[in-house]
Protein backbone atom coordinates (compact mmCIF):
# COMPACT_ATOMS: atom_id res chain seq x y z
CA UNK A 1 0.00 0.00 0.00
CA UNK A 2 1.46 3.42 -0.88
CA UNK A 3 2.21 5.80 1.98
CA UNK A 4 -0.58 8.06 3.13
CA UNK A 5 -0.75 11.46 1.50
CA UNK A 6 -0.09 14.00 4.29
CA UNK A 7 -2.29 16.54 2.50
CA UNK A 8 -5.31 14.26 2.65
CA UNK A 9 -7.13 14.17 5.99
CA UNK A 10 -7.10 10.71 7.50
CA UNK A 11 -10.31 9.27 8.86
CA UNK A 12 -10.20 7.71 12.27
CA UNK A 13 -12.30 4.55 12.08
CA UNK A 14 -15.41 4.42 14.20
CA UNK A 15 -14.56 3.13 17.68
CA UNK A 16 -15.50 -0.52 17.92
CA UNK A 17 -18.55 -0.58 20.19
CA UNK A 18 -18.85 -2.86 23.19
CA UNK A 19 -21.24 -5.69 22.39
CA UNK A 20 -23.02 -7.72 25.01
CA UNK A 21 -21.44 -11.13 25.66
CA UNK A 22 -24.74 -12.75 26.60
CA UNK A 23 -24.93 -15.66 24.15
CA UNK A 24 -24.51 -18.96 25.96
CA UNK A 25 -23.17 -22.29 24.72
CA UNK A 26 -26.68 -23.63 24.04
CA UNK A 27 -27.39 -20.55 21.91
CA UNK A 28 -24.15 -20.98 19.99
CA UNK A 29 -24.82 -24.65 19.32
CA UNK A 30 -28.25 -23.93 17.89
CA UNK A 31 -27.05 -20.87 15.95
CA UNK A 32 -24.57 -23.17 14.20
CA UNK A 33 -27.27 -25.71 13.40
CA UNK A 34 -29.93 -23.13 12.54
CA UNK A 35 -27.63 -21.24 10.19
CA UNK A 36 -26.94 -24.31 8.07
CA UNK A 37 -30.36 -26.00 8.13
CA UNK A 38 -32.89 -23.86 6.33
CA UNK A 39 -35.80 -24.44 4.01
CA UNK A 40 -33.22 -25.53 1.42
CA UNK A 41 -33.07 -28.95 3.09
CA UNK A 42 -36.81 -29.49 3.37
CA UNK A 43 -37.77 -28.12 -0.06
CA UNK A 44 -34.63 -27.39 -2.12
CA UNK A 45 -33.33 -30.94 -1.80
CA UNK A 46 -36.01 -31.98 -4.28
CA UNK A 47 -34.20 -30.27 -7.16
CA UNK A 48 -30.93 -31.96 -6.15
CA UNK A 49 -32.59 -35.38 -6.15
CA UNK A 50 -34.14 -34.66 -9.55
CA UNK A 51 -30.73 -33.69 -10.94
CA UNK A 52 -28.70 -36.62 -9.60
CA UNK A 53 -31.21 -39.29 -8.57
CA UNK A 54 -30.20 -41.42 -5.57
CA UNK A 55 -26.59 -40.35 -6.25
CA UNK A 56 -27.58 -37.05 -4.61
CA UNK A 57 -26.34 -38.79 -1.46
CA UNK A 58 -22.77 -38.48 -2.77
CA UNK A 59 -23.36 -34.85 -3.75
CA UNK A 60 -24.36 -34.03 -0.17
CA UNK A 61 -21.35 -35.92 1.23
CA UNK A 62 -18.86 -34.08 -0.98
CA UNK A 63 -20.41 -30.65 -0.43
CA UNK A 64 -20.60 -31.32 3.31
CA UNK A 65 -16.91 -32.22 3.39
CA UNK A 66 -15.98 -28.94 1.67
CA UNK A 67 -18.05 -26.90 4.13
CA UNK A 68 -16.76 -28.87 7.13
CA UNK A 69 -13.15 -28.14 6.17
CA UNK A 70 -13.96 -24.48 5.54
CA UNK A 71 -15.51 -24.20 8.98
CA UNK A 72 -12.39 -25.77 10.47
CA UNK A 73 -10.23 -23.14 8.76
CA UNK A 74 -12.50 -20.38 10.01
CA UNK A 75 -12.58 -21.92 13.48
CA UNK A 76 -8.79 -21.80 13.66
CA UNK A 77 -8.84 -18.06 13.05
CA UNK A 78 -11.84 -17.32 15.27
CA UNK A 79 -10.39 -19.18 18.26
CA UNK A 80 -7.16 -17.23 17.81
CA UNK A 81 -9.08 -13.95 17.67
CA UNK A 82 -12.87 -13.77 18.07
CA UNK A 83 -14.23 -10.86 16.06
CA UNK A 84 -17.67 -9.46 15.20
CA UNK A 85 -16.43 -9.22 11.59
CA UNK A 86 -15.17 -12.79 11.53
CA UNK A 87 -13.79 -13.73 8.10
CA UNK A 88 -13.94 -10.13 6.80
CA UNK A 89 -11.61 -9.03 9.58
CA UNK A 90 -9.33 -12.01 8.96
CA UNK A 91 -9.21 -11.26 5.22
CA UNK A 92 -8.23 -7.68 6.10
CA UNK A 93 -5.50 -8.88 8.45
CA UNK A 94 -4.12 -11.65 6.27
CA UNK A 95 -4.54 -10.26 2.74
CA UNK A 96 -5.11 -6.52 2.99
CA UNK A 97 -7.74 -3.78 3.48
CA UNK A 98 -9.17 -4.35 -0.01
CA UNK A 99 -10.03 -7.95 0.88
CA UNK A 100 -11.80 -7.00 4.11
CA UNK A 101 -13.73 -4.23 2.35
CA UNK A 102 -14.72 -6.47 -0.56
CA UNK A 103 -15.85 -9.59 1.26
CA UNK A 104 -17.48 -7.55 4.03
CA UNK A 105 -19.71 -5.58 1.69
CA UNK A 106 -20.49 -8.60 -0.50
CA UNK A 107 -21.52 -10.59 2.57
CA UNK A 108 -23.67 -7.73 3.87
CA UNK A 109 -25.37 -7.48 0.48
CA UNK A 110 -25.87 -11.26 0.37
CA UNK A 111 -27.71 -11.31 3.68
CA UNK A 112 -29.89 -8.25 3.21
CA UNK A 113 -31.17 -9.91 0.02
CA UNK A 114 -31.75 -13.16 1.96
CA UNK A 115 -33.84 -11.14 4.44
CA UNK A 116 -36.22 -10.30 1.61
CA UNK A 117 -36.14 -13.79 0.08
CA UNK A 118 -37.02 -15.48 3.37
CA UNK A 119 -39.72 -12.93 4.20
CA UNK A 120 -41.37 -13.62 0.83
CA UNK A 121 -41.05 -17.39 1.35
CA UNK A 122 -42.59 -17.19 4.82
CA UNK A 123 -45.43 -15.02 3.56
CA UNK A 124 -46.17 -17.57 0.82
CA UNK A 125 -46.63 -20.29 3.46
CA UNK A 126 -48.81 -18.08 5.66
CA UNK A 127 -50.94 -17.09 2.66
CA UNK A 128 -52.43 -20.60 2.61
CA UNK A 129 -53.64 -20.11 6.20
CA UNK A 130 -54.36 -16.36 6.37
CA UNK A 131 -56.18 -14.30 3.78
CA UNK A 132 -53.98 -11.20 4.04
CA UNK A 133 -51.99 -9.89 1.04
CA UNK A 134 -48.56 -11.49 0.62
CA UNK A 135 -46.66 -8.21 0.89
CA UNK A 136 -48.39 -7.36 4.19
CA UNK A 137 -47.39 -10.70 5.74
CA UNK A 138 -43.83 -10.40 4.40
CA UNK A 139 -43.49 -6.96 5.98
CA UNK A 140 -44.99 -8.29 9.20
CA UNK A 141 -42.46 -11.14 9.42
CA UNK A 142 -39.60 -8.72 8.84
CA UNK A 143 -40.95 -6.35 11.50
CA UNK A 144 -41.14 -9.16 14.08
CA UNK A 145 -37.59 -10.38 13.42
CA UNK A 146 -36.26 -6.80 13.38
CA UNK A 147 -37.87 -6.14 16.77
CA UNK A 148 -36.37 -9.37 18.10
CA UNK A 149 -32.87 -8.29 17.12
CA UNK A 150 -33.39 -4.74 18.40
CA UNK A 151 -34.43 -6.00 21.83
CA UNK A 152 -31.11 -7.69 22.69
CA UNK A 153 -28.64 -10.22 21.38
CA UNK A 154 -29.98 -12.56 24.05
CA UNK A 155 -33.46 -12.40 22.47
CA UNK A 156 -31.93 -13.20 19.08
CA UNK A 157 -30.19 -16.20 20.65
CA UNK A 158 -33.36 -17.42 22.38
CA UNK A 159 -35.44 -17.21 19.21
CA UNK A 160 -32.75 -19.02 17.26
CA UNK A 161 -32.47 -21.68 19.97
CA UNK A 162 -36.17 -22.54 19.78
CA UNK A 163 -36.43 -22.22 16.00
CA UNK A 164 -33.47 -24.56 15.59
CA UNK A 165 -34.86 -26.94 18.20
CA UNK A 166 -38.01 -27.38 16.10
CA UNK A 167 -35.92 -28.12 13.00
CA UNK A 168 -33.70 -30.59 14.82
CA UNK A 169 -36.73 -32.32 16.37
CA UNK A 170 -38.34 -32.66 12.93
CA UNK A 171 -35.20 -34.12 11.37
CA UNK A 172 -34.58 -36.53 14.26
CA UNK A 173 -38.21 -37.69 14.10
CA UNK A 174 -37.84 -38.28 10.36
CA UNK A 175 -34.57 -40.19 10.84
CA UNK A 176 -36.19 -42.46 13.45
CA UNK A 177 -39.52 -43.09 11.72
CA UNK A 178 -37.98 -43.25 8.24
CA UNK A 179 -35.33 -45.66 9.48
CA UNK A 180 -37.99 -47.94 10.97
CA UNK A 181 -39.92 -47.78 7.69
CA UNK A 182 -37.08 -48.77 5.35
CA UNK A 183 -35.93 -51.57 7.65
CA UNK A 184 -39.45 -53.01 7.84
CA UNK A 185 -40.07 -52.20 11.51
CA UNK A 186 -42.91 -49.74 10.83
CA UNK A 187 -46.50 -51.05 10.53
CA UNK A 188 -47.26 -52.01 6.94
CA UNK A 189 -43.64 -51.65 5.76
CA UNK A 190 -41.03 -54.15 4.57
CA UNK A 191 -37.25 -54.20 4.28
CA UNK A 192 -36.85 -52.48 0.94
CA UNK A 193 -33.99 -50.47 -0.58
CA UNK A 194 -34.97 -51.09 -4.18
CA UNK A 195 -35.66 -47.39 -4.92
CA UNK A 196 -31.92 -46.75 -4.79
CA UNK A 197 -31.40 -48.63 -8.07
CA UNK A 198 -34.84 -49.49 -9.52
CA UNK A 199 -35.50 -46.34 -11.58
CA UNK A 200 -32.60 -46.07 -13.98
CA UNK A 201 -29.85 -47.01 -11.52
CA UNK A 202 -28.10 -45.26 -8.65
CA UNK A 203 -26.91 -42.44 -10.94
CA UNK A 204 -29.60 -42.34 -13.66
CA UNK A 205 -28.15 -39.20 -15.31
CA UNK A 206 -24.55 -40.38 -15.11
CA UNK A 207 -21.93 -39.69 -12.49
CA UNK A 208 -21.25 -36.22 -13.87
CA UNK A 209 -24.66 -35.26 -12.48
CA UNK A 210 -23.22 -35.79 -8.99
CA UNK A 211 -20.85 -32.89 -9.49
CA UNK A 212 -23.51 -30.75 -11.17
CA UNK A 213 -25.74 -31.24 -8.13
CA UNK A 214 -22.93 -30.17 -5.78
CA UNK A 215 -23.33 -26.63 -7.10
CA UNK A 216 -26.87 -26.53 -5.65
CA UNK A 217 -25.98 -28.42 -2.47
CA UNK A 218 -23.17 -26.01 -1.55
CA UNK A 219 -25.70 -23.22 -1.16
CA UNK A 220 -27.91 -25.39 1.05
CA UNK A 221 -25.08 -25.56 3.59
CA UNK A 222 -24.62 -21.78 3.54
CA UNK A 223 -25.05 -20.10 6.92
CA UNK A 224 -22.88 -22.40 9.02
CA UNK A 225 -20.35 -19.56 9.32
CA UNK A 226 -22.83 -17.37 11.23
CA UNK A 227 -21.74 -18.94 14.52
CA UNK A 228 -18.23 -17.55 14.06
CA UNK A 229 -19.64 -14.03 13.80
CA UNK A 230 -21.79 -14.59 16.89
CA UNK A 231 -18.68 -15.75 18.78
CA UNK A 232 -17.77 -12.14 19.57
CA UNK A 233 -20.96 -11.90 21.68
CA UNK A 234 -20.70 -15.24 23.48
CA UNK A 235 -19.52 -15.89 27.02
CA UNK A 236 -16.97 -18.50 25.94
CA UNK A 237 -16.11 -17.75 22.31
CA UNK A 238 -13.17 -20.15 22.06
CA UNK A 239 -14.98 -23.22 23.35
CA UNK A 240 -18.21 -22.38 21.53
CA UNK A 241 -16.50 -22.03 18.18
CA UNK A 242 -14.31 -25.09 18.72
CA UNK A 243 -17.43 -27.17 19.32
CA UNK A 244 -19.43 -25.58 16.52
CA UNK A 245 -16.73 -26.04 13.86
CA UNK A 246 -16.16 -29.73 14.65
CA UNK A 247 -18.83 -31.81 16.38
CA UNK A 248 -21.86 -29.71 15.47
CA UNK A 249 -20.97 -29.49 11.77
CA UNK A 250 -20.64 -33.26 11.72
CA UNK A 251 -24.17 -33.47 13.08
CA UNK A 252 -25.44 -31.09 10.40
CA UNK A 253 -23.90 -33.29 7.70
CA UNK A 254 -25.48 -36.34 9.36
CA UNK A 255 -28.87 -34.61 9.31
CA UNK A 256 -28.52 -33.73 5.63
CA UNK A 257 -27.02 -36.99 4.37
CA UNK A 258 -29.04 -39.28 6.64
CA UNK A 259 -32.36 -37.70 5.77
CA UNK A 260 -31.56 -37.62 2.03
CA UNK A 261 -30.67 -41.34 2.16
CA UNK A 262 -34.09 -42.05 3.68
CA UNK A 263 -35.95 -39.82 1.20
CA UNK A 264 -34.48 -41.50 -1.90
CA UNK A 265 -35.00 -44.93 -0.31
CA UNK A 266 -38.66 -44.30 0.55
CA UNK A 267 -39.77 -42.27 -2.49
CA UNK A 268 -38.83 -43.03 -6.13
CA UNK A 269 -36.49 -40.24 -7.17
CA UNK A 270 -38.45 -39.59 -10.38
CA UNK A 271 -41.78 -39.06 -8.58
CA UNK A 272 -43.34 -35.67 -9.29
CA UNK A 273 -43.90 -35.22 -5.55
CA UNK A 274 -40.15 -35.20 -4.88
CA UNK A 275 -39.60 -31.91 -6.67
CA UNK A 276 -42.49 -30.23 -4.83
CA UNK A 277 -41.58 -31.37 -1.31
CA UNK A 278 -39.52 -34.54 -0.83
CA UNK A 279 -40.11 -34.81 2.92
CA UNK A 280 -43.88 -34.43 2.62
CA UNK A 281 -43.82 -37.11 -0.10
CA UNK A 282 -41.88 -39.45 2.21
CA UNK A 283 -44.24 -38.85 5.15
CA UNK A 284 -47.25 -39.49 2.92
CA UNK A 285 -45.86 -42.88 1.84
CA UNK A 286 -45.10 -43.77 5.44
CA UNK A 287 -48.75 -43.04 6.12
CA UNK A 288 -48.50 -40.49 8.90
CA UNK A 289 -51.70 -38.35 8.96
CA UNK A 290 -51.32 -34.57 8.90
CA UNK A 291 -47.70 -34.80 7.69
CA UNK A 292 -48.19 -32.04 5.12
CA UNK A 293 -49.42 -29.52 7.69
CA UNK A 294 -46.67 -30.44 10.14
CA UNK A 295 -44.01 -30.02 7.46
CA UNK A 296 -45.44 -26.63 6.48
CA UNK A 297 -45.00 -25.53 10.11
CA UNK A 298 -41.44 -26.89 10.16
CA UNK A 299 -40.60 -25.14 6.88
CA UNK A 300 -42.07 -21.87 8.18
CA UNK A 301 -39.94 -22.26 11.30
CA UNK A 302 -36.86 -22.83 9.13
CA UNK A 303 -37.67 -19.70 7.12
CA UNK A 304 -38.10 -17.59 10.27
CA UNK A 305 -34.84 -18.96 11.65
CA UNK A 306 -32.90 -17.90 8.56
CA UNK A 307 -34.70 -14.53 8.54
CA UNK A 308 -33.76 -13.98 12.19
CA UNK A 309 -30.12 -14.93 11.55
CA UNK A 310 -29.92 -12.79 8.40
CA UNK A 311 -31.01 -9.65 10.24
CA UNK A 312 -28.43 -10.39 12.94
CA UNK A 313 -25.46 -11.23 10.75
CA UNK A 314 -25.96 -8.37 8.27
CA UNK A 315 -25.94 -5.86 11.14
CA UNK A 316 -22.74 -7.29 12.67
CA UNK A 317 -20.95 -7.22 9.34
CA UNK A 318 -21.91 -3.58 8.81
CA UNK A 319 -20.68 -2.89 12.33
CA UNK A 320 -17.32 -4.46 11.54
CA UNK A 321 -17.02 -2.46 8.31
CA UNK A 322 -17.74 0.78 10.19
CA UNK A 323 -15.11 -0.09 12.79
CA UNK A 324 -12.50 -0.03 9.99
CA UNK A 325 -13.84 3.13 8.35
CA UNK A 326 -15.31 1.20 5.42
CA UNK A 327 -18.93 2.07 6.30
CA UNK A 328 -20.48 5.27 7.67
CA UNK A 329 -19.48 5.86 11.29
CA UNK A 330 -23.10 6.41 12.32
CA UNK A 331 -23.84 2.73 11.65
CA UNK A 332 -21.52 1.71 14.50
CA UNK A 333 -23.74 3.26 17.15
CA UNK A 334 -25.19 0.93 19.78
CA UNK A 335 -28.21 1.38 22.04
CA UNK A 336 -28.60 0.94 25.79
CA UNK A 337 -28.67 -2.83 25.42
CA UNK A 338 -25.38 -2.85 23.44
CA UNK A 339 -27.26 -3.65 20.25
CA UNK A 340 -26.21 -1.97 16.94
CA UNK A 341 -29.62 -0.38 16.33
CA UNK A 342 -28.70 1.63 13.24
CA UNK A 343 -26.86 -1.26 11.60
CA UNK A 344 -29.90 -3.50 12.12
CA UNK A 345 -32.28 -0.90 10.68
CA UNK A 346 -29.99 -0.22 7.71
CA UNK A 347 -30.14 -3.86 6.67
CA UNK A 348 -33.86 -4.28 7.21
CA UNK A 349 -34.66 -1.10 5.25
CA UNK A 350 -32.90 -2.64 2.25
CA UNK A 351 -34.87 -5.81 2.95
CA UNK A 352 -38.16 -3.92 2.99
CA UNK A 353 -37.35 -2.21 -0.31
CA UNK A 354 -36.45 -5.60 -1.79
CA UNK A 355 -39.77 -7.06 -0.62
CA UNK A 356 -41.61 -4.24 -2.40
CA UNK A 357 -39.58 -4.99 -5.54
CA UNK A 358 -40.48 -8.67 -5.19
CA UNK A 359 -44.13 -7.75 -5.73
CA UNK A 360 -43.69 -4.89 -8.20
CA UNK A 361 -41.10 -6.58 -10.41
CA UNK A 362 -40.61 -10.22 -9.36
CA UNK A 363 -39.23 -11.51 -12.65
CA UNK A 364 -36.84 -8.68 -13.46
CA UNK A 365 -35.50 -6.45 -10.68
CA UNK A 366 -36.00 -8.83 -7.74
CA UNK A 367 -34.81 -11.80 -9.78
CA UNK A 368 -31.66 -9.86 -10.67
CA UNK A 369 -31.03 -9.01 -7.01
CA UNK A 370 -31.30 -12.66 -6.00
CA UNK A 371 -29.07 -13.86 -8.84
CA UNK A 372 -26.49 -11.15 -8.19
CA UNK A 373 -25.88 -12.58 -4.71
CA UNK A 374 -25.99 -16.25 -5.72
CA UNK A 375 -22.26 -17.02 -5.92
CA UNK A 376 -21.12 -14.75 -3.10
CA UNK A 377 -20.94 -17.70 -0.69
CA UNK A 378 -18.33 -19.35 -2.94
CA UNK A 379 -16.29 -16.12 -3.06
CA UNK A 380 -16.44 -16.06 0.74
CA UNK A 381 -15.25 -19.67 1.08
CA UNK A 382 -12.30 -19.00 -1.24
CA UNK A 383 -11.38 -15.89 0.76
CA UNK A 384 -11.53 -17.87 4.02
CA UNK A 385 -9.08 -20.40 2.59
CA UNK A 386 -6.65 -17.74 1.37
CA UNK A 387 -6.89 -15.92 4.72
CA UNK A 388 -6.22 -19.09 6.71
CA UNK A 389 -3.10 -19.88 4.69
CA UNK A 390 -1.58 -16.46 5.28
CA UNK A 391 -2.83 -15.95 8.82
CA UNK A 392 -1.46 -19.33 9.94
CA UNK A 393 2.03 -18.34 8.80
CA UNK A 394 1.76 -14.98 10.54
CA UNK A 395 0.45 -16.47 13.79
CA UNK A 396 3.13 -19.16 13.83
CA UNK A 397 5.73 -16.41 13.55
CA UNK A 398 4.24 -13.79 15.88
CA UNK A 399 1.80 -15.47 18.30
CA UNK A 400 1.97 -19.28 18.13
CA UNK A 401 0.31 -19.63 21.54
CA UNK A 402 -2.98 -18.57 19.95
CA UNK A 403 -3.07 -21.57 17.60
CA UNK A 404 -5.04 -23.83 19.91
CA UNK A 405 -7.40 -25.06 17.18
CA UNK A 406 -5.73 -26.05 13.92
CA UNK A 407 -6.82 -26.89 10.40
CA UNK A 408 -6.26 -30.54 9.51
CA UNK A 409 -3.32 -31.46 7.21
CA UNK A 410 -2.30 -27.84 6.76
CA UNK A 411 -1.62 -26.48 4.16
CA UNK A 412 -2.44 -29.31 1.74
CA UNK A 413 -6.08 -29.82 2.68
CA UNK A 414 -6.70 -26.07 2.51
CA UNK A 415 -5.44 -26.02 -1.08
CA UNK A 416 -7.60 -29.05 -1.96
CA UNK A 417 -10.71 -27.36 -0.55
CA UNK A 418 -10.00 -24.12 -2.40
CA UNK A 419 -9.55 -26.11 -5.61
CA UNK A 420 -12.90 -27.76 -4.94
CA UNK A 421 -14.65 -24.39 -4.69
CA UNK A 422 -12.88 -23.20 -7.84
CA UNK A 423 -14.29 -26.25 -9.64
CA UNK A 424 -17.77 -25.30 -8.36
CA UNK A 425 -17.37 -21.86 -9.96
CA UNK A 426 -16.29 -23.48 -13.24
CA UNK A 427 -19.30 -25.78 -13.05
CA UNK A 428 -21.57 -22.76 -12.57
CA UNK A 429 -20.14 -21.26 -15.75
CA UNK A 430 -20.85 -24.49 -17.65
CA UNK A 431 -24.31 -25.32 -16.26
CA UNK A 432 -26.91 -23.26 -18.08
CA UNK A 433 -29.22 -22.82 -15.07
CA UNK A 434 -26.36 -21.57 -12.88
CA UNK A 435 -24.57 -19.35 -15.40
CA UNK A 436 -26.74 -16.30 -14.78
CA UNK A 437 -26.09 -16.43 -11.01
CA UNK A 438 -22.33 -16.65 -11.56
CA UNK A 439 -22.10 -13.77 -14.03
CA UNK A 440 -24.41 -11.44 -12.10
CA UNK A 441 -22.51 -12.25 -8.89
CA UNK A 442 -19.25 -11.43 -10.66
CA UNK A 443 -20.92 -8.14 -11.54
CA UNK A 444 -21.57 -7.52 -7.83
CA UNK A 445 -17.91 -8.33 -7.12
CA UNK A 446 -16.81 -5.86 -9.79
CA UNK A 447 -19.02 -3.11 -8.34
CA UNK A 448 -17.54 -3.57 -4.86
CA UNK A 449 -13.96 -3.62 -6.19
CA UNK A 450 -14.63 -0.39 -8.12
CA UNK A 451 -16.12 1.13 -4.96
CA UNK A 452 -12.94 0.27 -3.07
CA UNK A 453 -10.78 1.82 -5.81
CA UNK A 454 -12.87 5.02 -5.70
CA UNK A 455 -12.63 5.07 -1.91
CA UNK A 456 -8.85 4.88 -2.07
CA UNK A 457 -8.56 7.65 -4.63
CA UNK A 458 -11.18 10.11 -3.40
CA UNK A 459 -12.15 9.05 0.08
CA UNK A 460 -10.40 8.74 3.41
CA UNK A 461 -7.78 6.04 3.54
CA UNK A 462 -8.97 2.80 5.18
CA UNK A 463 -7.44 1.52 8.37
CA UNK A 464 -4.36 -0.61 7.60
CA UNK A 465 -4.39 -4.29 8.48
CA UNK A 466 -2.83 -5.13 11.80
CA UNK A 467 -0.40 -7.95 12.39
CA UNK A 468 -1.51 -10.94 14.41
CA UNK A 469 0.56 -9.79 17.36
CA UNK A 470 -0.99 -6.33 17.32
CA UNK A 471 -4.58 -7.51 17.49
CA UNK A 472 -6.89 -7.41 20.46
CA UNK A 473 -5.47 -9.30 23.40
CA UNK A 474 -8.87 -9.25 25.13
CA UNK A 475 -9.94 -12.04 22.82
CA UNK A 476 -6.83 -14.13 23.47
CA UNK A 477 -8.02 -17.69 23.99
CA UNK A 478 -7.58 -19.62 27.18
CA UNK A 479 -5.91 -23.01 27.14
CA UNK A 480 -7.88 -25.27 24.87
CA UNK A 481 -6.97 -28.62 23.45
CA UNK A 482 -7.49 -29.17 19.77
CA UNK A 483 -10.46 -31.50 19.21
Amino acid sequence: MPPADPRRPQQAPAPRPQLSRSLRNRHMSMIAIGGAIGAGLFVGSGSVIKAAGPAAIISYCLAGALVLCTMRMLGEMVVARPSAGSFADYARTAIGPWAGFTIGWLYWYYYVIIVAVEAVAGASILHAWIGLPLWVMAMGLMAVMTATNLLSVRSFGEFEFWFSSVKVAAIVAFLIVGGLYVFGAWPGSSFDFSNLTAHGGFAPHGFTSIFSAIVVVIFAFGGAEIVTIAAAESKEPERSVARATTGIIWRIILFYVGSIVLVVTIVPWDSAKVLASPYVAAWDLIGLPGAGTVMDIVILTAVLSVLNSSVYVSSRMLLALAAHGDAPAWSASTGKRNVPVRAILAGTVVGWVSVVLAYLSPDTVFSYLVNSSGAIAIFMYLMIGASQLRMRRRLQREAPERLTLRMWFHPYLTWVVMAGFAVVLVAMAVIHDQRTQLFTSLGSLAVVLIAYAVRRVKGPRPEPAASAADQDTDARPRALRTP
